[in-house]
């Protein structure tokens, strides 16, 4: 059996893929797709598709068929997870918190990483296309813009945070004992947020780290 997963490693939906493959104890292979060259994406999906993550496994190429699907995380559990990233007793509201993770809290931690993340690209024809593909469709100046407003942006993703934070006081995982997929999307989030130490959860987020942990060392 062979599963590449094309990725970019500070990506909030390629770090949940991974880490659920890890968790089920599954071998892959890391393919690293460049932000500003997405030619193997597009080839591998015979243009279809440029975004990621994509999951190769032996000749089936899985890959999200709109915005808000959740196709490659539903095909790890049909085909590794045997259904315990979307246990049926939690079928309805674990869809509502993956979207409010996916949707409203990544709408503000990806503009706390991104400033950092566009300024660590050395090669500035590289950097600019990355700037160039945010700004056509958040504006032109938008990273700048993110940059200057971080204290804002951050006050208001903790106070989203907080609902976790709280949830987390009482149980392990956001479900019960064990993480399942909403646990790996919003680990994803932070693992975007927090990538190359560029934020960091604050000492009130004590129960969001030790839980951080916990995903990343869990093994079914």
């Amino acid at each position: 059996m062979s599963i590449q997963v094309y990725e970019m490693a500070h990506s909030p939906y390629c770090i949940p893929i991974t880490q659920a493959l890890t968790a089920f104890g599954i071998d892959f292979d890391r393919v690293s797709v460049p932000n500003w060259d997405r030619g193997e994406v597009i080839r591998l999906t015979q243009g279809a598709y440029y975004q990621v993550p994509v999951l190769r496994h032996d000749e089936k190429v899985v890959y999200e068929t709109s915005s808000n699907s959740l196709d490659i995380a539903r095909y790890v559990d049909l085909n590794f997870a045997e259904g315990r990233l979307f246990p049926r007793e939690y079928a309805g509201i674990h869809e509502i918190a993956i979207d409010f993770i996916e949707n409203d809290l990544e709408l503000l931690t990806f503009k706390l990483v991104d400033p950092s993340y566009c300024d660590s690209i050395d090669n500035i024809e590289n950097r600019i296309q990355v700037i160039r593909h945010k700004e056509r469709r958040f504006g032109r100046g938008c990273v700048d813009e993110w940059k200057n407003s971080k204290p804002l942006i951050r006050a208001k993703a903790d106070e989203l945070l907080t609902r976790f934070q709280a949830a987390l006081m009482t149980k392990p995982f956001l479900f019960g004992e064990t993480p399942i997929y909403a646990d790996f999307a919003l680990y994803g989030i932070i693992g975007n947020m927090t990538y190359q130490g560029w934020n960091e959860l604050g000492e009130a987020q004590s129960d969001l780290k030790d839980w951080a942990k916990r995903v990343e060392n869990y093994r079914f």
